[in-house]
């Protein structure tokens, strides 16, 4: 049984409102790809949640190797100007 199994079999409602013209947007884009309102939300939320757990990911992997390196805020910023300026 997969996740998408599971996920089939244990589902919980949740309730969202929107502005009218981005609810008329979903219920075009969810005709157009013969999918439910359900299926095009969950698909959305879990691309943005990946997403927004790769970046924190980033900025933690940044924030260690500032640590390591005693790079700053400023001393970056300095840098990407430099290196800007050379182009």
């Amino acid at each position: 049984m997969t996740k998408y199994d599971i996920m089939a079999v244990s589902r919980r409602t949740v309730t969202v409102s929107l502005p009218p013209e981005l609810a008329k947007r979903v219920d075009r884009a969810a005709k157009a790809e013969g999918r439910t309102r359900s299926e095009l939300f969950r698909q959305a939320l879990q691309q943005y949640l990946a997403a927004s757990e790769r970046w924190n990911r980033i900025f933690e992997y940044g924030e260690e190797a500032a640590g390591r390196t005693g790079a700053t805020d400023g001393s970056i910023l300095r840098t990407v100007e430099t290196k800007r300026q050379r182009r």
